[in-house]
């Protein structure tokens, strides 16, 4: 009997440990090429296999299956995907050579890591049948969209090479790119697939079709051979040297020329924690911005691209929401010129930034830069510092706490008194909650503003609550700001609300025919005050479509309402406004067709027509793209608003045209041409980018800007004018680890 009880015992404990360990990290004695060619130490590799299908269904075995193995050895981690298709003769898709892809569009295999088991962050590493690399970064537990950025760069190997009926995926990941602790035993991991031909996606680890393909919810473990340990040193020198000309034709200023050189230093203090150092930072290979036409009354958030920024941004730059955030990095050393939508760089002679984990449960972020004075604008040197702390509570949720902090340490006797602002400070905590299997999301937050001068209602409170399951979904949200709330390193679209807003949909799910999902649903928002009482409203009937082609379109009939507390004019061209103190009730129809991705030319159109506050608006906006695989692809975007508005209010047509062209001639060189006419500012905007990646992370630019006065004549015809301004910027970066 007690023989029969041991060899339960020891059945049950071996069983739980399989189970604990879904793959092994077996270490390799020889460094495996990456070529593309299954080699024989790959034999000896564990195997993740018999993959599930996300989309179009997420209850069966996909279609085209996937094979996955993991190695290592002292300095890398390598990764095979051997991905089998039906069609021994398919053609794979690519719209580009360009790093860094993404969408439908592609094959791709790509591997998910959470090195800490938090099941918050992770790092991805992904591959197409081309060759063709990306890296990027996910936060917040991978619920949403936005969680996912393809920003982050860094070194590492990875080649792919097409096959009869598959192709095959080697990669070589440095440990040092990876943060994680020494003498850990196990991972997280997952490992997807989007296939382009039937439009499948599938993975490893099953993961509901209401969740996105990279949720962090569902990963499996994978166990190592040995426990972690650094790999060396940790430490990575980034010079840059550039040279740049340029000259503004409106202030009839002479010609400004100017050279620049200085670094960034990735150090490794632990596995886990990072320190980046930046000496005089440069970012003029950014691209501009894509202009928008901009009828709103409130600012336009524009994303962070800076690549000093972006590892760990989510320890700064998530707290509050979309809409209210304390602290916002663009607004540290880049201003916006509204007249030709780009970016102004500002000097930033040093900044520093510690961030990673500190221990299992603990993340930190420090922060700390340093911006010049400038005398033309009147306007002293400022430091900006924050300091970020997040503290993992239950599954998978964390509560986090920040202190933001702008200051000068110069007099004000040579500033105006209307540009000097001596210090600005915020402080504030956060709790992001995750449950474990993902159906309930959601924040709850408080930040307060502190000015030179108190003042009252110098806050900002919110709630959001999130849960999904495959039929159904419901969102509801709630946020309080006060009147007198007013980050100087945030960015906060409006002041002095209170806003309740809900969403409900619904899904279907056919078992045949060529649509994926549909279904309804209900969506109100509610902004108000005090003071005026409503604001704004507006109360939506939805309706979702998704093909198992990839296509999709969305419709909603809305009803809103607008209260002006400020004279606006709705036609975009600084006529006369509509008196404040006015509100206005319209009927709206919004709209929106994705093509089929896949395809050699696609396109997506949208609309939201209808009235428009005591008037009309009639709006198309879209984008169609030729792809001629693999060079690259030719693209234009446009925008179309056509208002009409009873006198003596403007009438107005705006157009916003915007062709690119984007050249990939190799894997390492790459062309790009931008341009934009904004009708609203009468503008045409130029950005030419010509890019050699000559070494791994390592690139030269040339970069040519121009700006011209520009109309539209009564033939529909663009007719330019004399240049705004110019300038062309040569530039060379190399990263070099030590």
């Amino acid at each position: 009997m007690l023989r029969k009880s041991l060899l339960l015992i020891g059945f049950t404990l071996l069983i739980s440990s399989l189970r604990a360990q879904d793959i092994l990290f077996k270490r390799v004695n020889t460094p495996i090429e990456i070529d593309g060619v299954i080699d024989d130490a790959w034999s000896m590799a564990d195997s993740a296999y018999n993959w599930m299908q996300y989309f179009p269904f997420d209850s069966s075995l996909a279609v085209n299956q996937s094979v996955a193995k993991v190695l290592f050895d002292d300095k890398n981690i390598y990764v095979l995907g051997i991905l089998y298709s039906e069609n021994v003769d398919r053609e794979y898709v690519t719209p580009s050579l360009r790093r860094d892809f993404r969408g439908a569009a592609n094959d791709n295999f790509t591997v998910i890591f959470d090195t800490f088991q938090d099941r918050t962050n992770a790092f991805t590493f992904g591959i197409n049948p081309f060759g063709v690399r990306r890296e990027g970064l996910v936060a917040n537990g991978g619920t949403g969209e936005s969680s996912f950025s393809l920003d982050w760069d860094n070194v590492w190997r990875g080649e792919a090479k097409q096959y009869k009926g598959y192709w095959v995926a080697e990669m070589a990941i440095p440990l040092n790119t990876l943060r994680f602790n020494e003498g850990q035993t196990a991972w997280n991991i997952n490992f997807y697939r989007i296939d382009s031909e039937s439009a499948e996606r599938s993975t490893w680890a099953p993961i509901s079709r209401n969740f996105t393909l990279f949720n962090l919810a569902a990963l499996k473990e994978a166990g190592w051979e040995e426990p972690t340990k650094k790999s060396g040193k940790n430490l990575s020198f980034i010079p840059y040297i550039s040279a740049n000309s340029g000259r503004n034709f409106e202030t009839n200023t002479e010609p400004n020329h100017g050279f620049n050189a200085g670094f960034d230093i990735k150090y490794g203090i632990t596995p886990g924690l990072n320190l980046d150092l930046t000496v005089n930072p440069d970012f003029s290979q950014v691209e501009v911005d894509q202009q928008v036409t901009n009828l709103d009354r409130f600012e336009i958030f524009f994303p962070e691209r800076r690549q000093f920024f972006l590892e760990n941004a989510d320890l700064f730059s998530n707290y509050g929401n979309r809409g209210t955030r304390p602290f916002f990095s663009r607004r540290i050393g880049v201003s916006r010129d509204e007249s030709t939508g780009q970016n102004i760089e500002s000097a930033i002679p040093f900044g520093a930034r510690v961030s990673g984990k500190a221990n299992d449960n603990l993340r930190v972020g420090i922060l700390s830069m340093q911006v010049a004075d400038d005398q033309a604008a009147s306007l002293p040197s400022y430091n900006y510092s924050m300091v970020s702390l997040q503290q993992k509570v239950f599954a998978r949720s964390n509560i986090s706490a920040f202190f933001v902090n702008k200051q000068t340490f110069q007099s004000p006797e040579e500033y105006s008194d209307s540009l000097y602002n001596a210090w600005d400070r915020t402080f504030g905590v956060d709790y992001n909650l995750a449950s474990a299997d993902n159906r309930i999301t959601g924040k709850f937050f408080y930040h307060r503003n502190i000015h030179q001068v108190a003042v009252d209602s110098a806050f900002a409170a919110g709630i959001e609550l999130q849960y999904s399951v495959p039929k159904w979904s419901l969102d509801m949200r709630s946020q309080a700001v006060g009147a007198n709330y007013a980050p100087e390193v945030g960015f906060v679209r409006r002041t002095d609300i209170r806003q309740l807003a809900m969403t409900y949909r619904r899904s279907f799910f056919p078992s045949q025919g060529g649509i994926q999902r549909h279904g309804p649903g209900f969506d109100f928002d509610m902004v108000g005050n005090d003071s005026y009482g409503f604001l704004d409203w507006d109360v939506n009937l939805l309706y979702d479509i998704f093909w198992k082609s990839s296509a999709r379109f969305s419709f909603r009939l809305r009803r809103q309402y607008t209260y002006l507390f400020n004279g606006f004019d709705p036609s975009g061209t600084d006529g006369l406004p509509l008196p404040a103190n006015t509100e206005y009730t319209n009927d709206v129809i919004i709209a929106r067709y994705e093509s089929d991705e896949r395809k050699k030319l696609s396109f997506n159109l949208s609309t939201r027509s209808g009235e428009y506050f005591n008037g009309t608006r009639i709006n198309l906006e879209g984008s169609v793209q030729w792809r001629y695989q693999p060079l690259g692809f030719t693209s234009i975007d446009f925008a179309f608003n056509r208002i009409r508005l009873p006198r003596p209010y403007n009438d107005s047509n705006l157009f916003l045209i915007g062709p690119r062209f984007d050249f990939t001639f190799s894997k390492k060189l790459f062309w790009t041409t931008f341009v934009q006419y904004n009708s609203q500012i009468d503008n045409v905007n130029i950005n030419s980018r010509f890019q050699w990646r000559f070494a791994p992370v390592s690139d030269i630019f040339l970069v040519y800007t121009d700006n011209y006065l520009a109309e539209m004549n009564p033939d529909g015809f663009i007719e330019f004018g004399p240049s705004k301004s110019r300038a062309i910027v040569f530039k060379m970066t190399y990263w070099l680890n030590l």
